[in-house]
């Protein structure tokens, strides 16, 4: 699915990345927790999120996240946009909620990410005393 019918599915606009509507989104990762998205997702997935900072890019970049999707009708400042123009990583806003991004694109043939079990991350002795 294209970045331009990603944004037309869920009802969002894409405020950074315009040029980029070709873009092929094939899957995605829905988390808030930033640090969910660097342990548990793989590079080159789709962040669905409802946290909007500028470490949202800085792990988009590390990850090399193609797009992300801002949920709940949250809307990134000027300088976060700048950030994402500058790191060229497309962004697009939606009023709906994460749950209900995620059936939309899933239902539109976007498909999860291979999700590292958190019981890998954390197979040592000393997490579990």
């Amino acid at each position: 699915m294209k970045l331009e019918e990603v944004a037309r599915v869920i009802d969002g606009k894409i405020l950074i990345g315009e040029e980029k509507k070709d873009l092929e989104i094939d899957k995605a990762y829905a988390a808030d927790l930033l640090s969910d998205v660097l342990a548990l997702t793989e590079e080159s997935t789709t962040l669905i999120t409802g946290t909007v900072s500028p470490q949202v890019i800085r792990v988009a970049e590390i990850l090399n996240i193609p797009a992300i999707i801002f949920v709940r009708g949250k809307k990134p400042t000027q300088k976060i946009l700048d950030y994402a123009k500058e790191a060229g990583i497309p962004i697009i806003a939606t009023n709906k909620t994460m749950f209900e991004t995620c059936g939309i694109l899933y239902s539109n043939g976007v498909r999860p990410c291979r999700n590292r079990p958190a019981t890998n991350i954390h197979d040592d002795s000393r997490y579990c005393e």
